[in-house]
C-alpha cells in the first residue's frame, strides 16, 4: 500500500514514530505534516492549472487513461509493429501484377519482365538495408 508495506506495518511504523517523538513533541510535529500537505495539495493545483493553461482547449480534450505506461504490453506493441509493415507475399504481388496486364494492355510494360529477374537488372535491391 505505502511504499510496499501494507496497512499493519503501516501502522505499526506509526505507533514507533509517535513513542520515538513523544507526546510533547507530537502535536507540533502533526502540525508540521499537516501544514506540509496543505503545501503540497496547493502546488499540484497550481501545476495542473499552469499545465491547462500552458497546453490550451485540447488539454482537456486528451484521453489520459490511454497514455497510461501500465497499460503497455511489450509484445503485443512488437506483434503490431511486425504485423504493420509486413511486405505483400510474392505470389500474391505477382497475381496483382498479372491481373493488371490481362485488363490494360497499355499497362503491359510496366508488369516486371521475368527476364530482367533472371539478370538482375530488374528491381533495385539494397542487401545492406536489411
Amino acid at each position: 500500500m505505502f511504499f510496499g508495506y501494507d496497512m499493519e506495518k503501516f501502522l505499526l511504523l506509526l505507533v514507533v514514530a509517535a513513542l520515538l517523538i513523544g507526546p510533547e513533541r507530537l502535536p507540533t510535529y502533526a502540525e508540521g505534516l499537516a501544514r506540509l500537505t496543505r503545501r503540497a495539495r496547493s502546488w499540484l493545483g497550481d501545476a495542473r492549472t499552469r499545465v491547462k493553461e500552458e497546453m490550451g482547449e485540447d488539454f482537456d480534450d486528451v484521453e489520459w487513461r490511454k497514455l497510461d505506461p501500465r497499460q503497455y504490453d511489450p509484445r503485443r506493441i512488437i506483434r503490431d509493429a511486425l504485423l504493420e509493415d509486413a511486405p505483400v507475399p510474392t505470389v500474391q504481388a505477382a497475381a496483382i501484377g498479372a491481373a493488371a496486364a490481362a485488363t490494360s494492355p497499355a499497362t503491359e510494360t510496366a508488369v516486371f519482365d521475368s527476364a530482367a529477374f533472371t539478370t538482375g537488372t530488374g528491381i533495385p535491391y539494397d542487401d545492406e538495408a536489411t
